[in-house]
């Protein structure tokens, strides 16, 4: 992990940046602006979602970017009223012309929900094998949702995006995720900026002349988690991408995972049901 554009090697060959953008919260001319300074910069990764409702203007600045489509790694995600069979693929058609894109490069069931999913992943299965997408995965599955998933499918899932920090270190399930070749990234890395008073950080933070946030991201990417940092700013968009320059020492990477509390900001998978 060296560069920016550095990625790993999902379970069916295809490869992906470990560092991307997040667009979560983010529309109109702030998230069009966000995406175009984040691949000036370097970025190669963008990662959205149908619920956002940004997509329309992530593909208008990948369009005007410049950059080469196969350089990008584009991930979009199915939202929960439109899981099932035939929902899912007309929800994929919206995303994708959306976006302007021939294909997708990474395509995600958004929650897991209580018993659409199953059907869902079928769709995603047709798409994967039609060509439409180079990859398929899922977003806040929990091991049993996985072991659900996986009895009755054809294939593993080739990512599980997770909300992930260090007071969310989610430690069995990256366990589990490592075992059955499952990438693990992210969502909300940075905890929505909550740490950014924490003693133990700001002590590391000083020491390699980095801030909180890089350092955070830097332990995520050490510990072999995809990472999409979310901004708008042009200054953090950059800031979030100078982690590559240093690295954390073991005993560092010990006392920051040391600070998990199974805290999180977000809903729990097991109690976000539809």
């Amino acid at each position: 992990m060296k560069h920016i554009t550095d990625g790993t090697i999902l379970n069916n060959g295809v490869a992906m940046p470990w560092f991307g953008l997040g667009t979560y919260k983010a529309a109109g001319d702030e998230v069009a602006n966000a995406v175009t300074e984040a691949l000036k910069i370097g970025y190669r990764s963008i990662d959205t979602a149908a619920v956002y409702a940004n997509e329309e203007e992530v593909g208008q600045s990948i369009a005007a970017s410049g950059v080469a489509r196969d350089s990008l790694f584009v991930t979009t995600k199915v939202w929960n009223e439109d899981q099932g069979f035939d929902k899912t693929l007309r929800a994929f058609e919206k995303s994708r012309e959306k976006l302007g894109l021939d294909y997708i490069d990474l395509y995600l069931i958004h929650w897991p929900g209580a018993d659409k999913y199953k059907e869902t992943w079928r769709a995603l299965e047709r798409l994967y094998e039609e060509g439409s997408v180079r990859a398929i995965g899922v977003s806040n599955f929990q091991i049993h949702h996985l072991e659900e998933l996986t009895k009755d499918s054809n294939t593993v899932p080739a990512l599980n995006q997770v909300e992930l920090h260090p007071r969310l270190i989610q430690k069995e399930l990256h366990e589990y995720c490592i075992a059955h070749n499952i990438q693990l990234e992210a969502w909300a890395p940075l905890m929505k900026g909550r740490l950014q008073d924490n003693g133990l950080l700001l002590g590391i933070a000083e020491k390699y002349r980095k801030s909180v946030s890089q350092v955070i991201l830097r332990w995520e990417l050490q510990n072999n988690i995809v990472i999409i940092p979310k901004s708008v700013t042009p200054s953090r968009i950059k800031e979030n991408s100078e982690i590559f320059d240093f690295e954390l020492s073991r005993d560092e990477m010990d006392a920051i995972t040391g600070l998990n509390a199974d805290e999180r900001i977000g809903s729990h998978p097991d109690k976000l049901l539809f």
